[in-house]
């Protein structure tokens, strides 16, 4: 048994006074991120360097307290929530961008950068860095690489996996190691990748490596509204079999629309029951081009109306209303909660319609805004919280929409990670054995204990299943405890 005190006074040791937090008026906005799971952690650490980083997990590991890495706390998943309590390790304040090199087009940076702000900077060279979440304004890339994040533009060009050459990590053991490097194709086993989507379940990212692309010299931005969701749908696999793959293709419902337009005035169509926005890009006769074959296409399938965003300002103005989708969604009801599946296109519509039957039967209103390209569903649940049970018949509808998922040949995370949220589904998509072999991979990074973000990823996690007699532990012991 290790008390509070002793705990804190070692976090000092490693990392200075100033980068531990420990009051209760401050521990509370490290207890929750994008999810509905909550916990607060005994201390929280804000480390500047990966010297630092390694100094406090060696502290956690030798008083054996769990330790929960943290970004910008944007995820979708439980990802950040310490469920055990124990230590947030949180990357904050380690957001320089150490590098940008045009001639290689490689940039290395913390991982406290965020997201978007690379872009910007690599903006004054000609260069921009693809995976763009939703959040990219606020999410960081040490963030992205724990959970291999996403965003709309990523049908054509991949996700962050894609763009990572090198990662420099502390491990769970608190050692520092460079996994891959700044060459786009390292040889030996790929423990790079391996990390990238481990969800803070194997170390900290302290440098990452990305690669950079040209800023394209042409974008072409449509919006085809439609009746239906399901004639949407068909619109999308219609343009992927003629062979044109566009940098992004989202699609809204109704509800979605509706929430935009209350909250932004973007100009979506009024009364469509659904709106695809796609965008292309490249050179400019071919991205010409590939606009009139999809405006045709989304015509065929039975579109009402197609625009082209006439300059950059009313490009803009679109994607404001689809990146502001999500939280314009609180102006139809208190809460929501995000649902993360993946379908094959060709399952699109079936997938919407069962989603729908669900909606009806649980009497909770569903939205849905999704990266309808690549399959990556997002329907959002609307409750109020405040209502008796709403809490579990929202999860529950949750579940059955993961399910579905399963059913019609996808899996259970396009982005968001599978974190604390859906960690008991695993075993719909893996068996015991296939388990086991992925679990055995934290040996090789120092996390066989099970105290590197416990709780996460696997079915139950190391010592999940003692919650119980460990929270009543802790009352017997008292509040300076820590067991």
């Amino acid at each position: 048994m290790t008390t509070r005190r002793e705990l804190l006074a070692a976090l000092r040791r490693a990392v200075g006074d100033g980068a531990v937090v420990w009051r209760p008026e401050d521990l509370a906005a490290y207890e929750f991120d994008g999810t509905v799971e909550r916990s607060v952690p005994h201390a929280v650490v804000l480390p500047s360097t990966a010297e630092e980083v390694r100094a406090a997990v060696r502290a956690c590991r030798e008083l054996g307290v769990p330790v929960t890495p943290r970004g910008a706390g944007t995820g979708l998943s439980g990802g950040a929530v310490p469920l055990r309590r124990g230590v947030v390790i949180s990357t904050a304040r380690m957001r320089r961008i150490l590098e940008i090199d045009p001639n290689d087009r490689v940039a290395v940076v913390e991982p406290g950068v965020a997201n978007l702000e690379l872009s910007r900077q690599a903006a004054r060279y000609g260069l921009f860095y693809p995976p763009d979440p939703s959040s990219q304004a606020a999410c960081t890339i040490g963030g992205n690489v724990a959970e291999n994040a996403g965003g709309p533009h990523c049908l054509a060009l991949g996700v962050t996996q894609n763009f990572v050459l090198g990662i420099e990590v502390v491990t769970a053991a608190g050692d520092i190691r460079w996994l891959g490097g700044r060459a786009p194709d390292p040889f030996g086993f790929d423990l790079r990748g391996a990390f990238i989507g481990s969800e803070g379940t194997l170390g900290i990212a302290t440098k990452v490596a990305v690669r950079l692309l040209p800023v394209p010299p042409a974008v072409v931005t449509l919006l085809a509204a439609f009746p239906t969701v399901g004639q949407a749908c068909e619109a999308v696999s219609s343009i992927i079999a003629r062979g044109i793959i566009p940098s992004a293709m989202e699609m809204m419902d109704r509800l979605c629309i509706e929430a935009v337009e209350a909250g932004f005035r973007v100009g979506y169509p009024e009364g469509a029951g659904a709106v695809l926005l796609v965008e292309l890009d490249g050179l400019e006769g071919e991205v010409q081009a590939d606009a009139a074959r999809v405006r045709a296409e989304c015509l065929e399938r039975g579109a009402s109306e197609v625009r082209v965003a006439a300059n950059e300002e009313e490009r803009a103005l679109l994607w404001k209303g689809r990146k502001g989708a999500i939280p314009a969604l609180g102006r139809l009801a208190p809460n929501y909660y995000i649902v993360d599946g993946v379908v094959p296109r060709s399952r699109l519509a079936a997938v919407m319609e069962r989603v729908a039957a669900i909606s009806a039967r649980s009497g909770l209103r569903i939205a849905n805004v999704f990266h309808a390209g690549d399959g990556n569903l997002h329907p959002l649940i609307l409750f109020d919280e405040r209502e008796p049970g709403a809490g579990e018949r929202v999860l529950a509808t949750a579940a059955e929409i993961m399910r579905v998922c399963v059913e019609e040949g996808g899996t259970l995370s396009g982005e968001h990670g599978i974190g604390a949220e859906k960690r008991e589904f695993m075993p719909w998509l893996f068996g015991e054995e296939d388990l086991a072999t992925m679990a055995r991979l934290r040996e090789v990074f120092g996390a066989d204990s099970g105290l590197f973000n416990p709780c996460k990823v696997f079915p139950g996690g190391t010592g999940c299943g003692e919650m119980g007699s460990h929270a009543a532990a802790v009352r017997a012991a008292g509040p300076d405890a820590y067991v």
